[in-house]
């Protein structure tokens, strides 16, 4: 189960980076995203024709972070993650969908491409619990 402060941390902030690799050669990007508390995954937007969505379709095994900038050490919170992106289908697409326009309505007027990085890892520090706090999942 995924700590409560894991959650609230995604529910409150709507960008990460993500990264990818391939060939040897690295790559990350910055998307808006929107948390799905059960099935544990982020559902963001990006063209099949980025670099990073390009990439997403040869290696879907992915890296990313979602940060609180600050200057103030004992405020520094961020997430790490690995996991694996994929393009929802079915029920999945329909839910990601939803998910994803009810926190950016706007997106309703774009062609959006819709994709899910569920994790395989998860690593949050919050240095308000202590310097270096880390909470891990699984």
């Amino acid at each position: 189960m995924v700590d409560s402060r894991v959650i609230q941390f995604f529910r409150k902030h709507h960008v990460l980076t993500i990264a990818t690799t391939l060939e040897n050669e690295p790559w990350c990007a910055n998307c808006f995203y929107v948390y799905l508390e059960e099935e544990n995954a982020l559902v963001f937007t990006t063209d099949n024709d980025t670099r990073h969505g390009k990439e997403f379709i040869k290696n879907p095994l992915v890296a990313g972070s979602v940060v609180l900038e600050t200057m103030v050490i004992g405020k520094i919170r961020g997430i790490q993650f690995q996991g694996i992106v994929s393009e929802p289908e079915d029920e999945m697409l329909s839910k990601a969908k939803w998910a994803y326009l009810k926190k950016f309505p706007p997106a309703a007027l774009m062609d959006t491409h819709l994709w899910v990085v569920k994790f395989t890892f998860i690593k949050m520090t919050d240095n308000r619990f202590g310097f270096g706090k880390k909470l891990l999942w699984p």
